[in-house]
């Protein structure tokens, strides 16, 4: 090998220190699990957190429904030509709030179950990563 003999020098000198402690005792590491079952104030925080996420996608979901559902009266108020149309001999309104809204809805649950089963396995995640 060629190089800088101080180099090498360096090298050769270089001691490994250890402690003759090597099996020291250490903290035992509780599971979140645990934290979150013995209700202690780590594990409140984590259910805080996942209830908190779950509402804010309770509260998204409603509110886009709430405002479709309540959006329409008004799009047939503010547009008469709308209100006077027919679909397959049904006025329009009727079968917009009839037969269209439903599927919205379940669109919207489904969308809202997918969501929660994914903010959980990010929470079951996050606890077992700690």
């Amino acid at each position: 090998m060629t190089g800088d003999p101080s180099r090498r020098a360096e090298q050769a000198r270089r001691v490994a220190v250890t402690s003759p402690r090597t099996a020291a005792a250490r903290r035992p590491r509780y599971p979140a699990t645990r934290e979150i079952d013995e209700q202690t104030h780590l594990g409140e925080v984590y259910m805080r957190s996942l209830l908190r996420t779950q509402f804010r996608l309770a509260m998204f979901v409603c509110t886009v429904l709430g405002c479709v559902v309540g959006g329409l009266p008004l799009l047939f108020l503010l547009i008469p030509r709308l209100r006077e149309s027919e679909l397959l001999g049904v006025p329009l309104p009727w079968a917009v709030l009839g037969g269209l809204i439903y599927p919205a809805f379940v669109a919207g649950a489904w969308l809202y179950v997918r969501q929660a089963e994914r903010n959980e396995r990010h929470f079951a995640d996050l606890v077992e990563r700690r």
